[in-house]
């Protein structure tokens, strides 16, 4: 491995409705390492697939505060976390999208509304990070008119590059590998993780823990996508296309 590379975490899927115990299990574990995750907060979460499967934390926003106050680094998580879109935009990851597809007047609502219930909690963030990996043009214009946020948590790239306004920070995996990009973002999601997960996780941390950085030592200088990262991505949508042809076959 190249002696550059750099690893951050990113924890998906934050809100009053959570599997606290499995968040505190990976805040422990990233803590005892002085690891400092980019954490993606839903608004106002209004996911069948988490509201119906967890009661309510009324503590949340108390927890997430001293977990900023720590030094993880909160992340606006689009705003009601539906996927009621079949459109994959401009990082078709998945087809599926709270965003993509959406007229400016949609979106701008949504970002809007999501950065004011932040800011009633207090919660001030520089970081965009779209359900299921998925946006479009107008979400980032929406970005532009509704907030302050320049910074975009995706795409798949070597490191930070710069692009009509906003940096992007890549992310690449869903789970700890070792990686030779200049920089690696793994997005886990730990409502879901299992044991399995847990035991990859403390191992790789383990033995890697000294090339993970957090998000205010990155350098977000204006460097273009280069032909290699522009390679780097069109692989990977590639082998996605492949992949999802041969299993419907």
């Amino acid at each position: 491995m190249g002696k550059n590379v750099k690893y951050l975490m990113r924890l998906d899927d934050a809100s009053p409705y959570w599997d606290f115990e499995k968040w505190q299990r990976v805040h422990d574990l990233l803590r005892e390492y002085n690891i400092f995750s980019i954490v993606a907060i839903i608004p106002h979460n209004e996911d069948a697939d988490l509201t119906a499967k967890y009661s309510r934390d009324n503590s949340f926003i108390d927890t997430i505060s001293s977990w900023i106050t720590e030094g993880f680094t909160p992340g606006l998580h689009g705003y009601n976390h539906v996927m009621d879109s079949q459109d994959g935009g401009i990082n078709p990851v998945n087809l599926r999208s709270e965003f993509a597809g959406k007229s400016l007047e949609v979106q701008r609502e949504k970002i809007a509304k999501g950065v004011k219930i932040f800011s009633s909690w207090g919660i001030d963030t520089k970081i965009f990070i779209a359900p299921a990996h998925t946006f479009d043009k107008n979400t980032l214009e929406a970005l532009k008119l509704e907030s302050n946020i320049r910074i975009i948590s995706d795409t798949i790239a070597n490191d930070i590059y710069y692009d009509d306004g906003f940096y992007y920070i890549p992310q690449q995996s869903g789970q700890v590998r070792e990686m030779n990009f200049a920089l690696t973002t793994f997005c886990y999601h730990p409502n879901t993780m299992s044991e399995a997960a847990f035991s990859r996780l403390e191992k790789f941390l383990a033995k890697h823990h000294d090339k993970f950085t957090r998000f205010e030592a990155l350098n977000m200088s204006m460097r273009k996508k280069t032909l290699y990262d522009k390679a780097l991505s069109f692989s990977y949508f590639l082998r996605r296309r492949i992949i999802s042809i041969a299993g419907k076959h």
